[in-house]
């Protein structure tokens, strides 16, 4: 008897039938999310055919209706797999891998043999490590179905299911593997390659409980004596250590880790003065391996080498919450993974991060690869290189860490920023080996604020505003450079007249001539005061405004705006009097002051301050033509006397070989005119006159808390020791 022939045939009139479904929609959405665009032709038949139940079945799939799914199946497949053997595994599968957006491109049909027809096809999804795509084929068969009066019907066709409809290839007992390659987060440089943020290596402290003490009754079992011990070493409750110990995973040899504390650093150790924090640190873990069960072993973390002395410049990372899932969904973030929570950290996190490698692969029972269904490469985060100087930024915290301030440096002739300081401080690795509620609510409470980033804030500049004023008199021609006010500007108090009350301008020191130098020397309220008296508010606004005011500061961070008023236009003539002496209501930026003081060295161009390191940097106009070369020159004359003239207010600063220029300010932060229980700000901005040196210098510097305790000079003091150490003195030949 000859073989029958088997039998092919193409359901489409002229040339092969092709359907194309376009599930557009993630499998964990609703059943109303997903979208089925199906075109073919009509069959002319009541029941559906296998090309349509293919279609009826992925649309199920995008609703993730597995259930219904399994009513597509055939008696057989259903004996081969129960309801919920089906539902697990191709849950597990699809949404493990999180497929999305599956399209299905149908080829035709052919009749086999056994009377099954076969419906080919090729499918298309993405997945976490991108786009799978596979050709396939999956039979239907007629199959009676029981009516409802208990007769068979002529027969309805139905899935013969295997696990390769899921995937070809995959096997009854094979599973499909999602493997992950972790991406290094990137480091954060300063400008001579010095760690700022990095890999690092902390002591975990961990519990061995095979060789712990036991005690039936002691709690979990463990010796209570010993745990108490630790409890009180590492801060840590019992009932949190005994948690630990009792997790599923753990057995007698298991390191069950319960705190992790900083390395200890041994070649500290070995210097003449060693860190007394470092000391502490060695102490307790000597203390701690006393304990019987205690392990202290090295592991591999994030590490901040200056710590509290750029915190706030470099900020940290924490693992990420399910509130950081949802907002960067498809970023490549596992529950496990870290985002970077302030500073560069946070900034630069896009850089850093990395992506993930990712991996999805059939693999047999005995883990042995089968076929790689899809795969993305690691690839590991960028480093980041910042202008920061570590040495220059460890110098002013060194010089300011027992006073709240901020400082800004920058390079006044490329508009690097050499330095962020801000004191009190906290040690960002704290935040990376585990903060207990205590300190964190200590920080918290802190009334120095030592978690509060001055740096970005406004403050009220006082006489260090001065320079910016004499600058738009002399722009706007309301002031020259031999303006004296009529000859009485040297009092020591003044009012304009008799409309202004009880309130009266005061100055400290008198001098002659009356000019606008020596009113930068000795720092005169009064003659700034006639002076944007005389500019008058509208051309003090118009010119506040070119220099930035109102607007954000263009630098790589957000920091607040300068302002001129609480409300749009300075309203009254003492409101405007106090403004050209830097009080009123004007506020202003460390960095936007520092950016403004590039102008006089820069003879008239406001140079864009920026954080990222270039190989070869070159000044970057923020405001060009300022002011003229000319009125830049006057002001930077008078400044260069406020250091070296006996008369000076930053006469302290002064040096014999290298030429400085600056101004202090000390602001007043009071309620009301009348109030004398407020505060003072010190001010003291400075810079090296010859930008042709190799490290010119920039520095403004803000010190709250000044009142009766030396007002502008404390900054001047602490901002002349980091000159010092930064540009040294050279040694007589």
């Amino acid at each position: 008897m000859s073989r029958r022939r088997r039998r092919s045939r193409r359901r489409s009139g002229a040339g092969r039938m092709v359907l194309i479904v376009i599930i557009a929609a993630v499998l964990l959405a609703a059943a109303a999310g997903a979208f089925l665009f199906v075109t073919h032709r009509s069959t002319g038949q009541k029941q559906k055919q296998p090309d349509e139940l293919l279609t009826e079945y992925m649309q199920f799939l995008a609703a993730g209706n597995y259930d219904a799914m399994y009513e597509l199946l055939n008696a057989q497949s259903r004996l081969n797999i129960s309801r919920e053997d089906f539902v697990a595994r191709n849950r597990n599968i699809y949404e493990g891998i999180e497929a999305a957006n599956i399209r299905i491109e149908i080829k035709g049909t052919e009749q086999k043999e056994n009377g099954a027809e076969a419906v080919n096809y090729q499918t298309t999804m993405n997945s976490l490590a991108g786009e799978i795509s596979f050709f396939n084929q999956v039979d239907f068969q007629l199959e009676e179905i029981p009516g409802e009066d208990g007769k068979k019907s002529a027969g309805e066709y139905r899935m013969i299911w295997n696990d390769w409809v899921i995937f070809p290839q995959l096997g009854r007992t094979d599973k499909v593997r999602v493997s992950t390659d972790r991406a290094d987060r990137g480091s954060i440089l300063d400008r001579n390659g010095n760690l700022l943020a990095g890999k690092g290596t902390a002591s975990l402290v961990g519990l061995v409980p095979g060789k712990m003490n036991r005690d039936p009754a002691g709690p979990g079992g463990y010796a209570a004596v010993d745990l108490e011990r630790l409890s009180g070493l590492l801060g840590i409750s019992v009932e949190g250590i005994t948690k630990k110990l009792s997790a599923g995973w753990v057995k007698d040899d298991s390191l069950v880790p319960v705190k992790t504390l900083k390395h200890v650093d041994e070649l500290n150790l070995l210097a003449d003065k060693p860190d007394e924090a470092n000391l502490q640190n060695q102490a307790l873990q000597e203390e701690l391996l006393t304990i019987p069960g205690v392990m202290i072993t090295d592991t591999a973390v994030r590490s901040y080498p200056l710590g509290e002395k750029a915190a706030h410049l470099v900020g940290y990372v924490q693992n990420v919450t399910a509130e950081d899932l949802e907002k960067h969904p498809g970023e490549g973030y596992l529950t496990d993974s870290v985002i970077g929570r302030s500073g560069m950290e946070g900034l630069f996190e896009k850089e850093l991060k990395g992506q993930n490698g990712t991996r999805i692969a059939i693999v047999t029972q005995d883990g042995e690869e089968k076929l790689v269904l899809a795969s993305i490469p690691r690839a590991d985060g960028q480093d980041i290189r910042l202008t920061i100087d570590s040495r220059l930024q460890q110098s002013i915290y060194d010089a300011f860490q027992d006073r709240k301030s901020c400082t800004v440096a920058m390079n006044p002739r490329t508009g690097e920023v050499l330095a962020l300081v801000n004191t009190p401080s906290y040690d960002n690795n704290d935040f990376i080996l585990g903060m207990s509620q205590e300190k964190w609510t200590a920080l918290n409470e802190d009334e120095r604020n030592p978690m509060l980033n001055r740096f970005r804030q406004r403050f009220a500049p006082g006489s260090s505003f001065k320079p910016i004023t004499g600058i738009i008199g002399l722009s706007t021609g309301a002031v020259g450079p031999q303006e004296n006010f009529g000859e009485d500007a040297a009092g020591l108090s003044w009012q304009k007249d008799g409309s202004w009350g009880r309130y009266y301008v005061t100055t400290l020191h008198g001098y002659s001539p009356v000019n606008l130098e020596n009113a930068l020397i000795y720092s005169d309220n009064i003659y700034f005061a006639k002076a944007a008296l005389k500019i008058g508010g509208e051309d003090i606004m118009k010119g506040l405004e070119t220099l930035g005011f109102n607007q954000e500061v263009p630098f790589e961070i957000s920091v607040a705006n300068a302002q001129y008023s609480n409300t749009e236009t300075i309203g009254t003539e003492i409101q405007l009097a106090d403004s050209g002496y830097g009080q009123g209501q004007m506020l202003i930026n460390p960095v936007h002051l520092a950016s403004l003081y590039t102008m006089f060295p820069n003879r008239g161009t406001v140079l864009k301050p920026y954080l990222l390191y270039k190989e070869n940097p070159a000044p970057e106009a923020w405001i060009e033509n300022a002011c003229t070369p000319e009125n830049a020159e006057i002001i930077e004359n008078a400044l260069v006397k406020v250091v070296s003239s006996e008369h000076g207010t930053g006469h302290k600063a002064m040096r014999d070989d290298v030429v400085l220029a600056g101004k202090t300010g000390t602001a007043e932060i009071k309620a009301s005119k009348d109030d004398a229980t407020g505060t003072e700000l010190g001010w003291f901005a400075v810079y090296t006159k010859d930008l042709n040196l190799e490290n010119p210098l920039l520095m403004v510097s803000m010190v709250e808390d000044v009142k009766n305790d030396g007002g502008s000079k404390v900054a001047v003091e602490k901002s002349k020791e980091v000159f010092e150490q930064y540009i040294p003195k050279k040694s007589a030949e």
